[in-house]
């Protein structure tokens, strides 16, 4: 039995970084791919070049530029839950998937999106702190107040009331040693 995985239905097999962001800026500009991907060597010093030294230095936004490059413009449909957490050029397309027509993007779509993508990222954001009123810093100083006030083993009224401690400098732990 042939246990060898095929990836030759993938689109992105034996196509160089260069090839397929030469596709994808020729096709919608370095404008929408900024728009859409939300990554600054599509914005500051567009060049084809300046991308690839980038995006070769720096996999997630390769990743990131494949994904788009097989679901935006070779318009496959998206992946199981197993395949997602593989990145794109390791993903197994089926047989019966074949590339489509690449998509048509507007800048007015990308602001849509990215506004969506902003109301989900606050709304996580929000999610994930609503039980913590204060930050780990204030909980840190609570806490660091109370050792104070309870030095060496005093009660905290003790230590309040007592008129030596008013009077006289808090002793140093350390005075012996120096």
């Amino acid at each position: 039995m042939n246990d060898e995985i095929n990836y030759t239905n993938n689109p992105l097999h034996g196509l160089s970084l260069k090839n397929l962001l030469t596709e994808i800026v020729d096709h919608y500009g370095f404008e929408i791919l900024f728009a859409y991907l939300n990554i600054n060597c599509f914005k500051t010093n567009p060049s084809i070049a300046s991308s690839i030294k980038f995006l070769k230095k720096t996999t997630w936004a390769c990743e990131k530029v494949e994904a788009f490059y097989l679901y935006e413009f070779k318009n496959l449909p998206k992946v199981s839950s197993e395949q997602y957490s593989l990145p794109p050029r390791d993903r197994i397309i089926p047989d019966e998937q074949t590339p489509g027509e690449p998509a048509e993007l507007s800048l007015e779509d990308a602001e849509q999106l990215r506004g969506k993508r902003t109301a989900k990222a606050a709304a996580y954001d929000k999610g994930t702190r609503q039980n913590s009123g204060k930050s780990y810093g204030a909980k840190r100083h609570s806490y660091a107040d109370n050792w104070d006030n309870n030095a060496y083993g005093k009660k905290q009224d003790e230590s309040l009331d007592s008129e030596d401690s008013s009077v006289d400098e808090p002793e140093d732990p350390w005075a012996k040693w120096r």
